[in-house]
């Protein structure tokens, strides 16, 4: 039947681009539908229909993921100005116009911003993000991710799937649950200093100043991820004059 009709079913599609990305699952492809990156038209009984446009633009999504590490806030923007006219990026990243100008700031500037709403069971998480279940038990046994809910009925939620995302890189340079622990105990110890700077704004106790502190809280985040990236960057270099 496949071959008289023009799309593909998603367990079709599934098998046509596993070669390329073998760790995709159907999980990952509804996760993607769900943050409206891909939007397959569905039959009147509501099983989807790729065409091709709708596999190449997957396959899009899932080169950016894999080559660029873009989180899909990044991703959707990029599609989102492609789509608008938008001719490419520079070798920074950064969005160029018709004119070869610059449009905006550079992906890599941007913070992964988690998709709401999103509860995953152990088996989902695993077949989404492609980390292997007892990696996943592991991690939380360090307290790098966290289940939620009653036993039974336990959860991942959408900061879990970020998290995932991320160490499911370090995991191919040969890095173990214990090692990312140290970034757990940084990043504490980091949220707190900035919850001291950001308290007196909280102490208002009203709208305004609330929505400022979140802002203050959002800006003192990128700030020091550019500074340890800068350190990370000099110390690099440094290492590698001495060796």
């Amino acid at each position: 039947m496949a071959g008289t009709r023009n799309y593909q079913s998603i367990g079709e599609v599934l098998v046509s681009v596993k070669t390329e990305f073998p760790d995709i699952t159907i999980s990952k492809i509804r996760f993607l539908e769900a943050e409206g990156l891909i939007e397959p038209e569905r039959t009147p009984s509501g099983y989807r229909k790729f065409y091709v446009d709708d596999v190449d633009r997957l396959k899009s999504i899932l080169r950016m993921q894999r080559d660029e590490y873009l989180p899909l806030k990044v991703i959707k923007e990029r599609l989102l100005n492609q789509e608008s006219g938008v001719e490419g990026f520079d070798e920074d990243g950064v969005a160029l116009d018709a004119d070869g100008e610059s449009t905006g700031p550079s992906p890599t500037e941007e913070l992964a911003d988690a998709p709401t709403g999103l509860q995953m069971s152990l088996e989902e998480m695993s077949s989404a993000t492609g980390v292997e279940r007892d990696r996943i038990k592991e991690l939380e046994s360090f307290g790098i991710v966290c289940s939620h809910g009653p036993d039974g009925a336990k959860y991942y939620d959408c900061d879990d799937y970020i998290v995932l995302s991320i160490v499911k890189d370090f995991f191919r340079f040969g890095v173990e649950p214990r090692h990312l622990t140290m970034y757990k105990h940084f990043e504490e110890r980091e949220a707190d200093f900035f919850e001291t700077i950001v308290a007196p704004t909280l102490r208002q106790k009203n709208p305004d100043a609330r929505r400022a502190a979140s802002q203050a809280l959002a800006d003192l985040a990128v700030t020091s991820r550019k500074f340890k990236q800068a350190l990370l960057r000099s110390n690099l270099r440094d290492n590698l004059k001495s060796a």
